[in-house]
């Protein structure tokens, strides 16, 4: 064990882990979170928290997981290298740490243009490879990135992500290996929306023997209308919405239900595909929605880790 992590205990023990995402508001309002992790308790083994998510202002995620903890949950920090440089990024990783926050999921975030603020000024002092061979650096060696040496070490688990359905698609399995040789102990995927691209990048991944030295969770999205789901597969790069999705969602007469159904199966394919360690919800503004997934993929009960 590196950590004190207990979705590390859970990955590590073999069990199918369940990860979900939660986003901060756009406000202050610490509820918003507390209302998240008590609609999620018991449904899942730990919460994303995304740090001002597609560039937009919201709460940040050292806060909102810093809530979590006090609510006995335990979160996984995003962290993006948009908005901060190296200084900001170590410190902010000290921060987390003396606040009972355990896992870390390096980004190297949206472009501002994406967001309410398209003329900010970025940082990218460092890519998210880089993000987490620091991360490493500070936790395995105990030396800041400008070779200082620390009192005490941030025990952190080290995340990260992966896009199979950004081109050019073998290209993916090599950014991964990067990212795993940079220190990466787990990894998030974006949402599979087609599972063929999806089995066709774990054979690659398998094939390297990656999934050997790290866990990966493929990451789920429910989508709530099919207006949404074509948008999604016209407009958005890097996603790949199969085409059955879209049509299923036109046709439903509930297509909130048929959401959930599509989700369910996605786990239970997921589940056999070599190399998945478990699953990422990414809802978006649907949060109160997974327990119904997780109890209807038969998900329950979570396993305890003790």
């Amino acid at each position: 064990m590196k950590t004190s992590s207990r979705l590390e205990r859970i990955l590590n023990s073999g069990e199918f882990v369940v990860t979900a995402e939660v986003g901060p508001p756009k406000s202050c309002d610490g509820d918003v979170i507390r209302r998240h992790g008590e609609n999620l308790r018991g449904y899942v083994d730990a919460f994303n928290v995304t740090d001002n998510q597609t560039a937009i202002v919201r709460m940040s995620s050292l806060a909102a997981a810093a809530i979590l903890v006090q609510m006995g949950l335990e979160p996984v920090m995003q962290m993006t290298c948009r908005d901060r440089n190296r200084i900001g990024l170590q410190s902010d990783l000290l921060g987390a740490a003396a606040l009972g926050i355990k896992n870390v999921l390096c980004l190297t975030g949206d472009h501002q243009s994406f967001g309410n603020h398209p003329t900010a000024k970025n940082v990218f002092d460092l890519d998210s490879i880089q993000l987490i061979r620091m991360v490493k650096l500070m936790r395995d060696e105990g030396r800041f990135l400008c070779g200082e040496e620390m009192k005490v070490r941030p025990q952190v688990f080290i995340g990260c992500v992966a896009n199979p359905f950004a081109d050019p698609f073998e290209f993916r399995v090599t950014r991964l290996e990067k990212k795993v040789e940079a220190g990466a102990d787990f990894v998030q995927t974006q949402a599979v929306l087609d599972l063929e691209r999806f089995s066709r990048f774990m054979d690659l991944v398998c094939a390297h023997g990656l999934h050997e030295r790290v866990k990966i969770l493929a990451g789920l999205m429910p989508i709530k209308s099919a207006r949404m789901a074509r948008y999604m597969q016209k407009n958005v790069a890097g996603m790949m919405v199969d085409e059955d999705i879209c049509l299923r969602l036109e046709r439903a007469e509930d297509v909130k239900e048929e959401a959930v159904r599509i989700v369910v199966e996605q786990i239970e394919q997921v589940r056999r595909i070599k190399g998945v360690a478990g699953v990422h919800l990414m809802a978006v503004a649907w949060e109160e929605i997974i327990p119904v997934i997780v109890e209807r993929a038969g998900l329950l009960p979570r396993p305890t880790a003790e």
